[in-house]
């Protein structure tokens, strides 16, 4: 389908896993959330790719002229498993949020802060693309709803675009203080 854009969201990563900090009780919350936050981040991720995979395989039969009416309920399998990713995400969100009450180095909160706006963006982005999923689980050629679809893609573009800049400005502050935030292994 010739019209049909197609686009490729950043995976949330998070960078954040130990931390060098003053206080241990402190220390152990920021510990206990970053641990948390990276199960959830991890989570996410697993189910972010399942939704792109099966939105792929779609689009794929979509584009190449078969029937796209019988692709709905696979649609709706990749908006679903989209939205149990979403949930993933926000509880990592929510426990990097902690990070900022604690009496910690200003780079690990900032670190935690910039993470968590980045986020947000991608909750966004995510929020958006699943609006899509509801238009192409409706109308899965876009007889009707293409120009919708086609605008709400756009703003999914820039929501990830946000997104991955502001989880680039995190990196550049982790980088800049390896002691204290140290990269999660992959």
């Amino acid at each position: 389908m010739r019209y049909m854009i197609n686009f490729l969201a950043p995976a949330v990563v998070i960078l954040l896993s130990v931390f060098v900090l003053a206080g241990c009780s402190d220390r152990a919350q920021a510990d206990e959330a970053i641990s948390s936050a990276n199960k959830s981040i991890s989570e996410h991720n697993e189910l972010f790719a399942k939704a792109r995979s099966t939105y792929a395989a779609v689009k794929q039969k979509i584009e190449s002229g078969d029937d796209p009416s019988e692709e709905k309920d696979s649609i709706a399998e990749a908006k679903n498993t989209l939205e149990k990713a979403r949930k993933h995400l926000q509880d990592a969100r929510e426990s990097l949020g902690t990070v900022a009450d604690l009496d910690v180095d200003p780079s690990v909160t900032k670190y935690a802060r910039l993470q968590s706006e980045a986020m947000d963006a991608q909750l966004a982005a995510e929020a958006k693309e699943i609006e899509f999923y509801g238009i192409l689980e409706e109308d899965p050629a876009l007889q009707n709803n293409r120009e919708k679809a086609i605008d709400l893609l756009s703003e999914v573009g820039n929501d990830y675009q946000k997104a991955k800049k502001i989880y680039d400005e995190a990196q550049k502050v982790a980088d800049a203080n390896p002691k204290l935030i140290e990269a999660a292994p992959e």
